[in-house]
């Protein structure tokens, strides 16, 4: 996942568990919710180590090692992340109201599996894609990156808003703020660090290329859909409810 950075995983396990040991309860949903962060951070932390290893070095340090000031922000920026998006584990683990489990658990949990089964798929998809020489100089659109331009990015956002869905029964007033975890991952991924960053490149790379012209205009940017359906959609229609935004294609319109 080119738009989360280096090391996040790891320190997101860290997090869960010290609060969930520190705490001592050991309620199950506290136990699951930290199990699901171990999880996610595990399977992240190895891939990234994987493509690092196949690929080399993190391009994404390459403007920061030589500079300290770059570099700081950098890691302040990633203590923000890291904290804000796990919010809704750390207040579980830290709440001693702890209701008996409820339906909206088992939804939370469900949404859970679903974002990182797709985040895995997508994420070994694409590394399998770019591993074949035949297709060196292509844009990845195999398996789920047909039905989306960055399904990766998609169940990142599902899993960590079932994690939120997965907190509530457990919430009271102010605790409610912990929306604010996925809410913050979404911004960043929308708008910061992950599509914009990964659309102007491939746009620089193959926006002369129809079939990429074609292939964007078919697919939607985030959500899941038949390139038929996505298609035939109104921009505008686009624009509101499917994350279609203009910053995507300044590049094109250029």
């Amino acid at each position: 996942m080119s738009g989360v950075l280096p090391l996040g995983g790891t320190n997101f396990i860290v997090l869960a568990l010290l609060t969930l040991i520190l705490k001592g309860s050991w309620n199950f949903r506290q136990v699951v919710l930290s199990v699901f962060v171990v999880i996610w951070g595990l399977r992240l932390g190895i891939f990234l180590l994987m493509r690092i290893l196949q690929w080399g070095e993190d391009r994404r340090f390459d403007d920061k090692r030589d500079n300290l000031g770059k570099l700081a922000i950098f890691w302040l920026f990633q203590a923000i992340w890291v904290w804000t998006v796990s919010l809704p584990v750390t207040v579980v683990n830290a709440s001693d109201h702890q209701p008996s489990l409820q339906t909206v658990d088992i939804i939370g949990w469900i949404m859970w599996s679903i974002g990182i089964l797709v985040e895995i798929t997508a994420d070994q998809q694409k590394l399998t894609f770019k591993n074949s020489p035949e297709n060196r100089g292509k844009w990845c659109n195999v398996g789920l990156w047909k039905y989306s331009r960055h399904p990766n990015y998609f169940g990142e956002m599902f899993l960590w808003w079932g994690i939120f869905v997965a907190s509530t029964p457990v919430l009271e007033g102010a605790e409610w703020l912990v929306v604010l975890g996925p809410v913050f991952l979404m911004l960043l991924l929308l708008f910061v660090s992950g599509i914009p960053l990964l659309e102007e490149s491939a746009d620089k790379k193959y926006g002369n290329v129809a079939e990429y012209i074609i292939y964007k205009d078919t697919t939607s940017p985030l959500i899941l859909l038949p390139p038929g359906l996505y298609g035939m959609l109104p921009s505008w229609y686009k624009t509101i409810f499917l994350f279609e935004f203009p910053l995507y294609s300044r590049n094109l319109s250029q």
